[in-house]
């Protein structure tokens, strides 16, 4: 059985990069689907978006309606917003962090002040009919506004705090209790994680929230403004995993704990060849395969008897973790990751190397062309790389077609959209780039 964890079929690490057994397949569009059923590719098509937008909580919802089939059109000021010149930078200063997130939406460049590039936007707005933006939503960009323009208008804007205020994925983090809880327990610093979860999640829920209301306006014909919170998520999330309330209801308080896994047991483990891997035994499947792996059944029915527990409780397993990890600990030791990769596996359990940015791509398949998520887009001033389309696989786990495309240059739609979605004449554009209006790509 390979159930790793829903991570799919068995892996061969070796010599340091990773293969997986059976990579190649059928990869005709449609493979495995039940007969008669097509695949939807694009299922958003025909829905129009304006984004107006700076980072990444925005900007990644936007591409994640873009990556769906919907023309998202991202206004930005002339010579870039505030994410345009982002790190990481290619040699040639061109921002691998910009691109990254606004893959397969339209781009228009103009001067934000001019009151006639206004009038522009808020007409594109209108025609549109949703807008969604993470920008102050004053003056120009309020939604009464908008709204005198198409009465139906859905707007969801995205804020730090609930009452407007300015807050980013890392001021917010540090406040809802997560650093506390994180890092080892000889160092009690809080230690913030790098990953910028709660803009992820923010981008995520404001797609969520443009297609909530655009079936709202489908049913009743009522447009409305959305209001999201970045700090709203953030804590939601703390909340929807039981943390806040373990407090209110139990007193309790956590501690950092390393890389162990509340409730249950999981841990790391350092191998012979000196790379580290994590181990979580949560199911009885799980925990069965780990002990049958290491040969370590009978140590753990003596540790049981011992302390007086049943493993078969994940709590239980928690409580004894530090003694189960003296267990299992120099089963890893005296094995190569290889090995060790080998005989998890077999057994069923769930695990996974721990892994740098560039071993991640060296190593992981599933980081490769060989998931049809990913495919190799030659991105106009970068070159030839890995993108990543939709996660979302609509016509079955090997559908091609997720919207894996380059991000545009930066003005690259702007004589487009104001050609053919505002219908103005060459005359009239020219006069926009000659006055340094609008600008259009070098």
């Amino acid at each position: 059985r390979h159930d790793r964890c829903g991570l799919g079929p068995q892996r061969v690490i070796e010599s340091g990069r990773t293969r997986r057994r059976g990579l190649s397949r059928d990869r005709r569009p449609g493979r495995g689907l039940s007969r008669g059923l097509r695949p939807v590719t694009r299922p958003l098509e025909g829905l129009s978006v304006v984004e107006g937008s700076a980072f990444v909580a925005a900007p990644s919802g936007g591409m994640t309606l873009a990556q769906l089939g919907a023309d998202v059109i991202r206004f930005d000021r002339i010579g870039g917003g505030l994410d345009h010149r982002r790190w990481p930078l290619t040699a040639d200063g061109i921002s691998l962090y910009w691109n990254g997130l606004n893959r397969g939406k339209r781009s228009v460049a103009a001067d934000l002040s001019d009151p006639e590039v206004r009038e522009l936007l808020s007409e594109l707005v209108a025609r549109t009919g949703n807008f969604l933006t993470n920008f102050p939503t004053r003056g120009w960009l309020a939604y009464d506004r908008l709204r005198e323009r198409r009465d139906d208008l859905v707007m969801v804007a995205v804020t730090g705090s609930p009452d407007g205020t300015s807050a980013v994925d890392y001021t917010i983090n540090c406040a809802v209790g997560y650093p506390a809880i994180t890092g080892h327990t000889d160092d009690r610093r809080p230690v913030n994680h790098s990953l910028p979860a709660w803009d992820l999640i923010c981008g995520q829920t404001a797609a969520l929230g443009i297609l909530a209301a655009d079936r709202h306006r489908s049913r009743t014909g009522e447009g409305q403004l959305v209001g999201l919170a970045l700090a709203d998520v953030a804590m939601a999330a703390v909340a929807w995993r039981g943390e806040l309330a373990d407090v209110e209801v139990n007193g309790s308080e956590r501690e950092s704990m390393g890389n162990d896994l509340y409730g249950a047991f999981g841990r790391d483990f350092v191998t012979a060849d000196d790379r580290r891997v994590m181990v979580v035994a949560i199911t009885p499947h799980q925990w069965e395969g780990l002990q049958t792996a290491t040969g370590t059944v009978g140590a753990v029915e003596e540790l049981a008897v011992e302390l007086g527990l049943d493993f078969a409780d994940e709590g239980a397993r928690f409580v004894a973790r530090n003694r189960l990890g003296e267990i299992f600990s120099p089963w890893f030791a005296e094995r190569t990751l290889v090995r060790v990769a080998e005989e998890l596996d077999a057994h069923g359990a769930c695990w996974g190397p721990y892994r740098t940015f560039r071993q991640m791509l060296d190593e992981d398949p599933r980081c490769s062309t060989g998931n049809p998520m990913f495919a190799e887009v030659d991105q106009p001033g970068v070159g030839v790389h890995l993108v990543p389309g939709s996660p979302l696989a609509f016509g079955g786990p090997e559908a091609t077609e997720r919207g894996a495309v380059a991000a545009p240059r930066l003005g690259e739609h702007t004589e487009a959209v104001l050609s053919v979605e505002l219908g103005l004449g060459p005359a009239e554009i020219g006069a926009l780039v000659d006055r340094g209006a609008v600008a259009l790509p070098n």
